[in-house]
């Protein structure tokens, strides 16, 4: 290759956890310029390096040479045509692995700022027909519609109104709001600059989690580049400690405002007093960052052709766990399971069948490959005791314990409580016991039970079957009766590991035997 390349190289923080600033230091020494850019979101790639338009990866500093004079077999072509990305219906992520992330000019050039500035031409209502029309819904995991929100923050009289963006993602598979955040910050904040035109607010406030540092640099960065541009709009970024309930937006709300971060009860909605009790729109990052594709000219209606049913647009779907093509992949709600399994991922990275998949991060189902032919959409999945979420797609293969992975959730739920509710405080506690007892074989009355004055309690201690049940009205209890989806939703891996795989349930010994005469 000829001397004094341009070589792009991502500075996305998984691409600099596995050695990407030392590969760009080592392209820099040979004399050429490096441009850190955002991700393609092919991370099993990463390091990716790009030059003229030619992927190479993985690379390591080894890998230098052989790169530059064209040996290398680690070229995999040129990168908008490899399958991974072909493949993709790209709105959100359009600029992703081709822009410098902080790079204003870099925004401007590749179409930011045209959804602004035709938001401010046509006028606060007409923004918000246009975003009912598109048929977005809330890409934080509880598909609300976009637009309805809006409408009632817009129809709310206040002195003051405020945009929230819900950036705390703590959802296990999940990094697309990171990606966002770390290589598109300004098309986020674009899109928070348009609500809050749309419903007259002038204040916004990104909760990023303290896990995300490269976020919060570059959300600042990008703020003192575009506070003209947004202006009147202002915006600032609130680090949060890392509690997981903050995902939900009341907790948020009350972490903002200094509070400690527990669930408010609904009524009253944010919409109607949220932030300093003040109208108030609470929008995930992905759902903000695709609202200025939207307000583009004919932008709202490619989005409502994009699609199935009211699951309107595309969804980045993150691909991750036990899989050979992990990754970020933007596509019309629609795709089946099991397209995005073998077809993108690639079918596990151990090479063992897949046993399950988890949608929806923590407190989503475990879904069985029976039911992999489920299409993406958000009425589907609800009819299937499943979730979407966030999008995070998290593979198993037949290695994997299920009784295991549901105790997990129980525990995951009893340790991020946020302890205002009993049935998510206690349940959790309550339903690692039980899952624990079932695995055991059930269990023997206990000392106190057995004594002649306890009329009500077990004398017999309780078999499996019976702690099943109980384990199943538990989690009646905690869906119905919590007041956040962390205790609402956390039965749902743990319901569907019990009904896919019961016999993950089994004490050890007796799940061995039955494989013995399953062998056999």
């Amino acid at each position: 290759m000829p001397q004094s390349r341009i070589v792009r190289i991502s500075d996305d923080a998984l691409a600099r956890a596995l050695g990407a600033d030392e590969l760009a230091a080592a392209f820099e020494r040979k004399g050429h310029e490096v441009h850190r850019t955002s991700s393609w979101g092919m991370h099993w790639l990463e390091p990716l390096v790009e030059i003229e338009g030619m992927g190479f990866g993985p690379a390591n500093i080894g890998d230098v040479d052989a790169i530059l004079d064209g040996s290398s077999e680690k070229a995999i072509g040129e990168i908008v045509e490899h399958p991974f990305i072909a493949r993709q219906q790209r709105l959100t992520f359009a600029r992703a692995g081709q822009t410098r992330p902080t790079s204003l000019e870099d925004y401007l050039a590749t179409g930011g700022g045209i959804g602004l500035r035709r938001a401010r031409q046509i006028g606060p209502d007409k923004v918000l027909e246009e975003v009912l029309a598109s048929g977005l819904r809330g890409r934080g995991g509880a598909g609300f519609p976009t637009g309805i929100k809006w409408k009632t923050v817009a129809q709310t009289p206040a002195e003051q109104k405020y945009i929230v963006c819900n950036a705390d993602e703590g959802d296990s598979a999940t990094f697309a709001d990171r990606m966002v955040m770390e290589g598109d910050p300004y098309a986020l904040l674009e899109g928070m600059a348009i609500a809050g035109l749309a419903v007259g607010a002038t204040q916004g406030y990104i909760y990023v989690r303290s896990e995300y540092p490269d976020s919060i640099r570059k959300l600042n960065e990008a703020l003192k580049h575009c506070a003209p541009i947004i202006a009147p709009f202002r915006c600032e970024v609130r680090v949060g400690a890392g509690a997981y309930v903050c995902g939900e937006e009341t907790s948020l709300l009350n972490s903002i405002e200094g509070k400690r971060a527990e669930v408010r009860a609904k009524p009253p909605l944010p919409a109607i007093e949220g932030l300093f009790g003040r109208p108030t729109v609470v929008n995930n990052v992905l759902t903000l960052a695709a609202i200025p594709h939207i307000l583009e000219e004919g932008g709202s209606s490619i989005y409502d052709k994009l699609g199935v049913s009211r699951s309107k647009g595309t969804m980045p779907i993150q691909l991750a766990g036990n899989i050979r093509h992990g990754g970020l992949f933007e596509i019309a709600f629609g795709i089946t399971l099991r397209e995005l399994i073998y077809d993108i991922g690639g079918g596990t990275e151990s090479g063992r069948p897949v046993k399950a998949v988890q949608v929806g991060g923590p407190l989503g189902a475990y879904l069985h490959p029976d039911q992999f032919d489920i299409r993406f959409d958000y009425e589907e999945y609800t009819e299937a005791d499943a979730l979407i979420g966030h999008g995070g797609i998290t593979v198993f293969d037949d290695t994997a314990d299920m009784g295991q992975m549901a105790r997990f959730a129980m525990e995951f739920c009893a340790a991020e409580s946020c302890g205002k509710c009993t049935p998510c405080r206690i349940g959790a506690v309550r339903g690692v016991e039980l899952i624990d007892r079932i695995r055991a074989g059930g269990r023997a009355a206990d000392a106190v039970e057995i004594q002649p004055v306890m009329h009500n309690a077990p004398k017999q201690g309780r078999l499996p079957e019976q702690e099943i049940a109980l384990l199943t009205d538990l989690c009646e209890t905690m869906k119905y009766g919590s007041l956040c989806a962390l205790g609402g939703f956390t039965p749902f891996p743990v319901m569907s590991a019990l009904k896919n795989w019961p016999e993950d349930f089994m004490p050890r010994e007796t799940a061995a035997n039955v494989a013995e005469r399953n062998d056999a």
